[in-house]
């Protein structure tokens, strides 16, 4: 692996570690209310919103309440988006008449970026209207990564809390959230990038006459605002059909850098979040240090296995004289990132939620495409999105200490609060919730002739190979991780078959994201009612080293036994067969 690569990953973690640990104690502040700077210029409007809305900010809600407008807030915006998506062609703002969204295409795009999937079976450009990517997508950019960390706030309120019936207030959570923090954030981050080079306007398609004579058309948009929060809301739904690939969303390296940052910021943020609101900041140092092993992990087995590159090139060198370079597996990949910029790239969009690609996953070698997938499969705690990554990492967290507490022969203790059956079994829902869904569903695409007929490398005799496995894996894995990349080799939308991905993939999406947000505030609301009792020399520490190292295991063990005969199927025996 080059220097680039090793400056790279250093300085980048380096940079996250500076911007966490400001970001996270100002995160704290906001949802305390205590944020005075911000309040002193913006809490007149958000006091507006309130009396608007009808809203008593002093008034909190139960974990089943809280559940409760969180799934109508959902809801709502669902059916807007779906009905914006579906009369596109008869609304404003659409200066290259595109027709009405096809009606399960809706409803996969509606429920993809309502879930922070932001899966996308269709070229962005040449299907939604300036006025389908402008309100109804990125506004649930917003929307749906506001609501992620609305949920992680809830959690570490309930663990922090002691007797009490409430986990705080959905919609004072929501307000502050975009109010204080995605909103100006978003509004600095897009003039950043228009300052790169990123597109903004509301202007129809340039003209371009060719060498030949022939006319040609430039397709651009209002890109740059929709960037911004894509990348901070680690939504990972690209303008372009290409995604961050093309140059018209990340142009220069420095925007590749600075997008790549913005995917782990709040999540990095909200640990040191945790660390405060718990009053235990080597809790939330230990939680860091967890998710950050498990993302330089994915990035050195990324990083070598791309370098590497393949036999299969190699061997063509030998023969032409120029194939065989030793600079490793660069198909797929933009001249102007190279290997090092997209190994990094691919793991933390993968580690969160994003999906946002720069290179494309389905051109890795095998075991290069498989450290993205077992990031999604992991459950979404390499950092993972927007508050999803820290109700996700905290919900293993019970699973440890619950695991350490079994060992010791002691009843499992989490900062002071004795862990019951009700944590556990919740916490073992979430758990195995996602994998049946990925398993179960993949086993439908492979079963299946509208499944198999979405998949690009298949046999002679219509079977996938390998890979065609892992494309399917692939698919179903990103939609119940609310990830959103994919193996491109995979149809996912075609007129001849609209119906199986549409609907099976947004089934995912919805699995994943939904029962699993229930189950989190149900530990919260079960923690939040519960006495804390003194710590103790039989507690076991939730700091340091020897917590890590058992988070990490927990992890890693409940991915690996769950998903490793499925990928011994696809990319490991892909790995061998191109030794061969």
């Amino acid at each position: 692996m080059s220097a680039r690569f090793w400056i790279l990953d250093v300085v980048f973690f380096a940079l996250l570690v500076a911007i966490a640990i400001p970001f996270g104690r100002f995160l704290t502040r906001v949802f305390a209310g205590e944020n005075r700077a911000s309040q002193r210029a913006l809490g007149w409007l958000e006091r507006g919103i309130y009396r608007v809305a009808g809203v008593d900010p002093a008034k909190e809600h139960s974990w089943t309440a809280y559940a409760g407008l969180m799934l109508l807030f959902s809801l709502v915006t669902q059916l807007v988006t779906h009905v914006l998506l579906r009369y596109q062609h008869k609304l404003p703002f659409n200066p290259t008449k595109l027709d009405a969204v096809p009606p399960w295409l809706a409803y996969n795009t509606a429920t993809s970026f309502t879930t922070n999937t932001n899966w996308q079976s269709y070229g962005g450009e040449t299907t939604m209207s300036y006025l389908s990517q402008a309100v109804a997508l990125t506004s649930h950019n917003f929307f749906s990564a506001g609501v992620g960390v609305c949920v992680a706030v809830a959690l570490i309120r309930g663990l922090a809390r002691a007797e009490s019936p409430t986990i705080g207030n959905f919609w004072v959570d929501l307000v502050r959230v975009h109010l204080y923090v995605l909103l100006p954030l978003c509004l600095g981050y897009a003039v950043f990038l228009v300052s790169q080079g990123v597109i903004q306007t509301w202007q129809g398609p340039a003209t371009w006459t060719a060498l030949d004579g022939t006319q040609q058309w430039i397709l651009r948009g209002p890109v740059a605002s929709q960037e911004a929060i894509k990348m901070l809301g680690t939504n990972g739904g690209g303008y372009f059909n290409a995604n961050s690939a093309h140059p018209f969303e990340n142009p220069t390296p420095l925007s590749n850098f600075v997008q790549m940052l913005s995917i782990w910021a709040i999540p990095a943020a909200l640990c040191v979040t945790l660390g405060d609101m718990m009053k235990s900041r080597g809790h939330g140092r230990a939680v860091f240090g967890a998710m950050a092993f498990l993302g330089v992990v994915g990035i050195l087995v990324l990083g070598y296995f791309e370098s590497k590159g393949t036999p299969l090139l190699a061997n063509a060198g030998a023969d032409l004289g120029t194939l065989g370079h030793p600079g490793g597996n660069m198909e797929g990949k933009e001249l102007r990132f190279g290997i090092a910029d997209s190994a990094l790239f691919a793991t933390v969009t993968t580690g969160a939620s994003c999906g946002a690609v720069n290179a494309m996953h389905d051109s890795f070698t095998p075991l290069g495409g498989l450290v993205p997938m077992f990031n999604m499969q992991l459950g979404e705690v390499v950092f993972g999105g927007v508050g999803a990554g820290m109700y996700g990492i905290l919900v293993y967290v019970i699973l440890a200490v619950f695991l350490a507490g079994l060992m010791v022969g002691r009843t499992p203790e989490y900062l002071g609060k004795k862990i019951d059956s009700r944590d556990v079994r919740f916490a073992a829902l979430y758990a195995l919730i996602p994998a049946f869904s990925i398993l179960i569903f993949t086993a439908l695409g492979l079963m299946t002739e509208a499944g198999r007929s979405g998949i690009a490398n298949a046999g002679p005799d219509g079977a996938p190979v390998p890979h065609g496995f892992s494309e399917v894996l692939y698919a179903f894995s990103s939609g119940t991780a609310n990830n959103g990349s994919a193996f491109a080799g995979l149809t996912a939308y075609s007129p001849q078959h609209p119906i199986f991905y549409s609907l099976t993939l947004g089934l995912a999406m919805f699995v994943g994201r939904f029962p699993l947000i229930i189950a989190a505030l149900a530990i919260a609301g079960n923690m939040a009612k519960k006495k804390r009792v003194p710590v103790g020399p039989g507690s076991f520490p939730v700091e340091g080293g020897l917590f890590v190292g058992l988070l990490v295991g927990t992890v890693v063990l409940v991915g690996a036994l769950t998903f490793f005969p499925a990928l011994a199927i696809g990319p490991l025996v892909e790995h061998v067969m191109m030794h061969r």
